[in-house]
């Protein structure tokens, strides 16, 4: 067929146009071989064509002779060079082990003379007989019960050139409007590239057995781009473009229905076992749960299958419905926190008070949780609510109640107190008030429902994107010896000179109990030495 369309566009660029239609395999040939020859006839015709080309840039096309139709490649094979990767190809197991690799499944049957020796009366004959090297049928178009689990991971290994055998497979037939096949597998481990920006992602698009894109990423969401696989459908066209495939709507329809059949099978293996579920979530749970935000439509299948570390069990993952299954009576809200570590949450002022009364927090230690928590809103009716931004209300009504009027009444009497700190750290906070939170620690800083937490701003920072300076809450634990010194103190002496420093002091207790750098250490260090020298 090429050779025909070579004849009749006439040489020039033709051979150039072609070989984008028909791939670089034809032409890959030449990786292996010095020499190419093509002599082709057509049905019904007496002549034949042939084409010759050293893979040097130029050929040779001309008449030729054929006993009968068909076509004939020979190559003129390169010498062996081991070293270089140039293999015996006349050797009979390289043969076969390239067929099976890279070819079982074209529809025709390749064919090899295959010699043996066989003992006839007694006496040793050497016999040549053809042999069908190939299944002559595509693994994904065979019925699963035909395909042995070490062939699925055969194939798995070839497709995504990993060493390792997949955790789980997916297998999709469907027929009606719309007929395709598809198999594909979730990995075992991540590749070290699955979030770099040039990460290659897709599944290779067949069409009736042909091979059309390696990496085609219009068939699944980002969120699921660490699954590897095959889809073929005969009713796309063999010449489809990327940009027909953009605006395909077949396309569109396979994309869906993948989607949802993965979602389903991680479904079913979170229910079924949880084990080789758990497994599966440490390697890809962070990619899986971008599709919270990245993808409405699927939001509903992703949401029950997160997990979280959560101060119930240091060694557990939950789910957002066993979360809520154990919340506190009269409890109203799912708490989390964010941060760099499970350590370096458990440390943090802001649980004090989640502590005391026993209730559960989440540990959002991943990167991309704290921006799903602007799509994921609520589960279950309950809101998602951040244990170190806001107001903090715990308890039944009645202890809510009490709690807010003793805070209200302590108020009160902090109030000048309060406002003399305020003024002394106003260019680093935008307000100073007591603290409901608070247990142990005499200060911790708060931002507002809006606000990004300090471990993302560090995040971003590291990575060079501009963060919108905003000033956070200070709050004061009244119930802490060093505060309630400081207020008697104050009390006392109102102009105190000290005051500006035991402010900073405080300030900077706060920033390092979340893990944020100071401002200025080389202050804060001296502030220290003095408050030594003073009590020492």
């Amino acid at each position: 067929e090429m050779l025909e369309r070579i004849r009749q566009e006439g040489k020039g660029d033709a051979p150039a146009a072609l070989i984008g239609e028909f791939g670089v395999g034809f032409y890959s040939v030449f990786m292996v071989s010095d020499d190419v020859t093509l002599v082709t006839r057509k049905a019904g015709d007496e002549a034949a064509t042939r084409w010759e080309s050293k893979g040097d840039g130029t050929y040779v096309i001309e008449d030729d002779q054929r006993d009968k139709p068909g076509t004939t490649v020979t190559l003129k094979l390169k010498p062996v060079d081991t070293d270089d990767g140039v293999e015996d190809f006349t050797t009979e197991w390289v043969i076969r082990r390239i067929v099976k690799k890279y070819s079982d499944y074209v529809r025709y049957p390749i064919v090899l003379p295959v010699t043996r020796e066989r003992e006839e009366g007694g006496d040793k004959k050497t016999v040549t007989e053809d042999e069908i090297l190939n299944s002559q049928k595509a693994i994904w178009l065979r019925a699963e019960s035909e395909v042995e689990p070490e062939e699925y991971n055969e194939f798995y290994k070839h497709i995504s050139h990993d060493w390792v055998d997949p955790l789980h497979r997916v297998f999709m037939k469907v027929e009606g409007r719309m007929e395709y096949h598809a198999l594909v597998f979730v990995p075992s481990h991540a590749p070290v590239d699955l979030y770099y920006k040039n990460y290659e992602r897709g599944l290779q698009l067949f069409v009736k057995n042909v091979k059309i894109l390696d990496k085609c990423d219009d068939l699944l969401p980002e969120f699921l781009r660490f699954v590897r696989g095959v889809v073929d459908s005969p009713d796309l066209p063999l010449n489809v473009s990327r940009e027909m495939l953009q605006q395909s709507r077949p396309i569109a329809g396979i994309r869906a229905a993948l989607t949802k059949k993965i979602l389903s099978e991680l479904e079913k293996l979170n229910k079924e076992d949880k084990d080789k579920y758990l497994k599966f979530w440490r390697e890809f749970g962070p990619v899986l749960k971008e599709g919270v935000s990245s993808s409405p439509e699927h939001k509903d299948k992703i949401v029950p299958l997160l997990l979280f570390e959560s101060s119930h069990d240091n060694e557990q993952l939950t789910s957002l419905s066993d979360y809520v299954s154990r919340m506190k009576e009269g409890q109203e809200e799912i708490y989390y926190m964010s941060g760099e570590s499970r350590q370096a949450i458990e440390g943090s002022p802001h649980l004090e008070a989640f502590r005391d009364k026993g209730y559960e927090v989440l540990f959002m230690t991943d990167t991309v949780d704290e921006f799903i928590t602007t799509t994921l809103t609520d589960f279950e009716g309950k809101n998602l609510r951040s244990a170190g931004k806001g107001d903090v209300e715990l308890g039944t009504k009645e202890e809510k109640e009490q709690a807010s009027k003793a805070l209200k009444d302590k108020s009160q009497q902090f109030f000048d107190f309060l406002a003399a700190v305020q003024k002394e750290l106003d260019d680093d906070v935008k307000e100073v008030r007591l603290s409901k939170r608070l247990k142990d620690s005499p200060a911790c800083l708060v931002g507002s429902e809006q606000d990004l937490s300090p471990h993302i701003e560090r995040l971003l920072a590291k990575n060079k994107v501009e963060v919108p300076k905003h000033k956070r809450i200070l709050e004061l634990n009244p119930d802490h010896e060093i505060v309630q010194r400081l207020k008697a103190r104050f009390d006392v002496r109102p102009n105190d000179l000290d005051l500006g420093d035991h402010a900073q002091l405080l300030h900077g207790i706060a920033l390092m109990a979340e893990a944020t750098p100071l401002p200025n250490p080389g202050k804060f260090a001296k502030l220290i030495t003095q408050l030594f020298e003073k009590s020492l």
